[in-house]
């Protein structure tokens, strides 16, 4: 079925859930798939079931009905649903119900494993009336309240919610009549509708409020700039729960298109499996943390003549999400696939935040696939930043400003500051129940001009070079690692470049670098798992990295740690979490193999195999303050 003569931008609705009464009652969308779930079968094979957009619709007509009978407009929903076609179902009956979404992973529901905390925190901060599982996890959790003490803080906060199973909504099916067509009750553009936890790459989880209609204007502006229409073919194994992987499905029915889903484990488990729905589906666009192309080029089996052939050749918008984003890492993937038809002028390094709903820019532009993208530090620009003010449309506009995050003074195009983003349609409007916070990090003012605007402080560094104005995501404000006379690295350097000093043994994208009390430079690696090394061998290791740092990055690194594998803390999205990786190591609560203490005055070292005796022990006494929150 073809929809060339579709006009991608007709009909804009004012909140996302509103497109779905559009395309499911045109005759020509009925039938076509809104999502497909591929789930990677014994055979080989993916395994597919589809939802269509007339079946999405009447699905999440039938929820929302069962739903406002038994809640108030408003009451929060806490969503702990298996990644799948039901919990889009879910997610947008929410909406269509008014009520404010609470999506998280589901943690083990034995909470057995340290694993709850996450959990403990939305259930505090949001108050939700409901929660919403899979049958069998509601049963895990019920037995659980049971076993557990009347003291037991989160038996608690889990015995006060109404629970309800995916299954028993599902099997409430409301038949079609005359309210699917009556006037729309669901969340109104000003009102929340989505309580979205950020990453926590830099801190504790912050609970970020998403209105109805900024999510619309958002994924409008990225349909605009990803040029995705209703011929749009897209894949995803990105979590569905937050940031990029839920953006994507508001993104998919703003567009009309079509999304090829995956769980995030099935990628993990066997990552071929993304270049094979890529290939089976056709697909045209699909989101990536950067870690994934080094991944696939490692372990994705491209060319296993006993599976489905790989072919790329559809593919035009290959999203690198997750700064910084190397040069390196990508040309070797456009290398490795070339071959199998993947278009150099598809990658599209892009930049997004929890705080601006998700979405803010890309470096991709349709009219400059000609032109190769300029290179600062080993690092791609994440966004082409407007140079010409016919260039857009104003309301589609998310202007971006790099400032002096002292004195909160615009700092010039080729000078590194915090990045900025001034207000639009498209900000979250703050934080639950944190309003200085909320002021902070939401309302900014700029000194000198601009001042009547407000502006969301990302947190992040960057900088605007050439003509074009290309912007480079260079770290974060708070990994700078500072040094004498006012020397700044950037963390993510010395971590790239510890890991090179050693490929055969470190893992790649699993090293930490901090700085200790402003004195010294501390890297954290994780071993790969190949054996027990003999004591010469680990210490090889730990003087190369240390040595491979001086040279090429010319920072003396005080304390160079090597832990067993998994012990680096970690986003769902691959991000390395310092701040946790640094309070887990100085309270000596990771797996250390081997750890070194280097002078500065000469080459002598120190070594342990169990606590961190190195360091100050007033340190480890400190309370780090993460956040607010």
């Amino acid at each position: 079925m073809s929809f060339e003569n579709y006009d991608p931008y007709f009909p804009d609705q004012p909140v996302v859930d509103q497109y779905l009464p559009v395309w499911g009652n045109l005759p020509s969308y009925r039938s076509k798939p809104a999502f497909i779930w591929a789930e990677d079968g014994s055979s080989g094979s993916p395994k597919c079931t589809s939802l269509t957009y007339e079946g999405l619709n009447h699905s999440v007509h039938s929820l929302s009905s069962q739903l406002v009978l038994s809640f108030q407009r408003g009451d929060m929903v806490v969503i702990l649903c298996s990644p799948g076609l039901e919990l889009v179902e879910i997610l947008f009956g929410c909406q269509r119900a008014g009520l404010v979404g609470v999506p998280i992973i589901p943690p083990n529901p034995t909470f057995s494993n340290d694993n709850h905390h996450h959990l403990t925190r939305v259930l505090s901060q949001t108050r939700p009336k409901v929660a919403i599982a899979d049958r069998g996890y509601i049963e895990k959790v019920q037995e659980y309240i049971k076993l557990s003490h009347r003291e037991n803080p989160l038996a608690n906060l889990l015995r006060n919610l109404v629970w309800m199973s995916m299954e028993s909504l599902g099997e409430k099916n409301v038949s079609s009549d005359k309210s699917l067509h009556s006037s729309y009750q669901g969340c109104k553009p000003d009102e929340v509708y989505l309580i979205q936890y950020t990453s926590g790459a830099t801190g504790i989880p912050k609970p970020v409020l998403v209105t109805a209609g900024a999510a619309a204007h958002n994924v409008r502006v990225a349909r605009k700039s990803y040029d995705l229409h209703p011929n749009s073919i897209i894949t995803s194994w990105l979590p569905q729960y937050h940031d990029c992987g839920l953006m994507f499905l508001l993104l998919t029915i703003v567009s009309g298109a079509t999304c090829v889903l995956t769980s995030p484990n099935a990628f993990i488990n066997r990552p071929r499996l993304w270049l094979e729905l890529i290939t089976k589906f056709k697909a045209t666009c699909t989101p990536v943390p950067s870690f994934t192309l080094p991944l696939v080029v490692k372990r994705g089996q491209a060319s296993d003549k006993q599976r489905l052939p790989v072919n790329l050749s559809t593919m035009k918008n290959l999203i690198i999400i997750n700064e910084p984003i190397y040069h390196e890492a990508i040309k070797q993937f456009v290398e490795v696939f070339t071959p199998f038809g993947l278009k150099p002028s598809a990658i599209s390094p892009s930049y997004g935040l929890a705080e601006n709903c998700t979405f803010v820019s890309t470096a991709w532009r349709s009219r400059l696939q000609e032109v190769d993208f300029p290179i600062h530090k080993k690092l791609l620009p994440s966004a082409r930043l407007r140079y010409n003010e016919e260039d857009d449309d104003e309301d589609e506009q998310i202007n971006i400003y790099i400032v002096n995050e002292e004195t909160n003074e615009l700092v010039e195009d080729g000078f590194e500051g915090e990045i900025w983003i001034a207000s639009s349609p498209s900000n979250a409007t703050g934080y639950l129940h944190h309003p200085s916070l909320t002021q902070e990090i939401f309302h900014s003012r700029l000194k000198g001009s601009f001042t009547h605007q407000h502006f969301i402080r990302t947190g992040d560094r960057g900088i605007i070079e050439g003509a074009e104005r290309f912007l480079f995501v260079t770290g974060r404000c708070s990994d700078i690692i500072k040094h004498e006379k006012g020397f700044e690295t950037h963390a993510h350097y010395l971590e790239t470049t510890a890991y090179e000093s050693c490929m055969r043994f470190l893992r790649g994208g699993c090293i930490a670098a901090f700085d200790v009390d402003g004195s010294m430079t501390v890297i954290v690696a994780e071993m790969q798992k190949c054996g027990e090394e003999e004591e010469g061998i680990l210490r090889r290791i730990c003087e190369g990295i240390r040595g491979f740092v001086m040279k090429e990055e010319g920072i003396h690194v005080g304390l160079i740690a090597l832990v067993k594998s998994g012990s680096i803390p970690k986003t769902t999205s691959g991000k390395i979490q310092r701040w946790l990786a640094k309070d887990r190591f100085l309270r000596g609560k990771m797996d250390v193999v081997m750890q070194m203490k280097f002078s500065e005055e000469d080459n002598s070292f120190k070594k342990s195999l169990g606590q961190n005796p190195m360091i100050d022990q007033s340190e480890n006494r400190k309370k780090f303050l993460y956040s607010t929150l």
